[in-house]
């Protein structure tokens, strides 16, 4: 398939191509893209894209290098980078801290724009600032489009479909798992967890988890209250899936999937993917047991406290933690994974007999996964007739084309329907 027409000097720009997730992006777009693509690599050392060109060469001669924007973090040089692409893929973080030229560069210059921050509040902040300025240029952009939190879009993205397509209803209550995982954090995961609380108050990262908080739509529907069981214990049984602990990313995830929610509420040309007015969504993850599940419960609730409230617990973080752009060597990624599952009710007067349940999964390094979400969203832009005409947007918003490359590279969703 051609890539779009569209006037400017490049198809695709990865900027921030030197750090850990920014090399692997790279990586998989020599590897993975046609030959005839139209792309650079940028960021503020020109010595050091010059050594990643040399490596991507390497890893498919039949393709030409591709080329080098050197920038800083200013408006200035973010705006010019920006008017010279299609789409800006940003791994720079955290983001915070620096994401923000990008973002804005790109809504103000009509750039579609895709990102793998895991930072709700920042992306509840470019929202407020920057959505209208979007809508008005033709910018698509996608933040939260990695690991965090493209899998549990997705996923629910799935379970709806499967249930509009087999029982004809919209979707009730949606239940997501972490059901396993085997990874180590990058430098950028763990300094963009202490960026957060040192650039927003603790108020506004609560406000950005809230139900809805990123959604464009208001709702009074509310996931079911948790159980006095579940506040001490932090586990919860749930049929088909046993028993759930708390998930770290619980809340993030579940402000992108509530903001598509609201979009294809919202948005004429996502009418048709709607998931219901009653539709709600909780997310955990597997415990290896009971214990472990309540000492994790327990170890999050006070290592939050102590990151949230206490300035020299960061600081002593920062001295054991890997610096950003620093990550697990290759070996050490080779036996990753994860799997993903959710269940899904129809949202109907009578219970139905069955409901819907979703497995996805992937084997390999989680930063070439997101490397993959983001690359793979990037193409969908570039080569598919996305029906959207401008605004921010959810990994969900690009539907089954993005779910078809994903799975061409390694990322495997199963949905069927099962008894309730």
């Amino acid at each position: 398939m051609s890539f779009k027409k569209h006037g400017r000097q490049y198809d695709l720009i990865v900027f921030g191509a030197t750090g850990y997730t920014g090399q692997m992006t790279a990586e998989h777009i020599a590897s993975q893209f046609p030959t005839d693509l139209k792309w650079a690599i940028a960021g503020r050392s020109a010595e050091k894209l010059q050594s990643i060109a040399k490596e991507l060469q390497a890893l498919n001669p039949d393709r030409p290098s591709p080329e080098i924007e050197t920038c800083s973090l200013n408006d200035a040089d973010l705006a010019e980078l920006a008017k010279k692409t299609f789409v800006l893929i940003a791994t720079v973080g955290p983001y915070a801290k620096y994401g923000e030229y990008a973002f804005k560069a790109c809504a103000e210059s009509g750039t579609h724009y895709v990102d793998c921050t895991g930072e709700a509040v920042w992306t509840l902040d470019m929202i407020q600032k920057y959505e209208s300025t979007a809508k008005s240029t033709g910018a698509c952009m996608f933040p939260q489009c990695g690991i965090e939190s493209a899998p549990s879009d997705l996923v629910t993205y799935s379970l709806a479909s499967l249930i509009r397509s087999k029982l004809s209803a919209p979707t009730g209550d949606v239940v997501v798992d972490i059901h396993k995982i085997h990874a180590k954090p990058s430098g950028g995961t763990l300094a963009s967890a202490i960026g957060v609380f040192e650039t927003y108050h603790w108020k506004q990262v609560a406000r950005s988890h809230k139900p809805y908080a990123l959604s464009p739509v208001a709702n009074t529907i509310l996931p079911p209250a948790p159980s006095l069981f579940f506040k001490l214990t932090g586990l919860v049984w749930i049929p088909n899936l046993g028993l759930l602990a708390r998930s770290l990313t619980a809340g993030t995830d579940a402000a992108i999937v509530m903001r598509t929610w609201g979009l294809t509420k919202q948005d004429p040309s996502l009418n048709g993917l709607f998931y219901g007015p009653n539709f709600t969504y909780r997310e955990f993850m597997k415990p290896g047991n009971f214990l472990t599940g309540m000492l994790f419960n327990w170890g999050l609730t006070m290592g939050g406290l102590f990151l949230v409230f206490c300035q020299p617990f960061r600081n002593l973080l920062r001295k054991f933690v890997r610096k950003p752009g620093d990550g697990p060597s290759r070996e050490e990624c080779a036996h990753d994974y994860i799997e993903f599952r959710g269940v899904a009710k129809a949202d109907l007067e009578r219970p139905a007999a069955k409901q819907a349940l979703c497995k996805a999964w992937y084997t390999g390094s989680m930063y070439y996964l997101t490397a993959t979400f983001i690359a793979q969203a990037a193409s969908t832009l570039l080569e598919e007739d996305v029906p959207l005409k401008g605004g921010i947007y959810t990994p969900a918003c690009l539907g089954e084309d993005y779910l078809d490359r994903l799975e061409e590279q390694g990322f495997q969703v199963e949905t069927k329907m099962i008894e309730a």
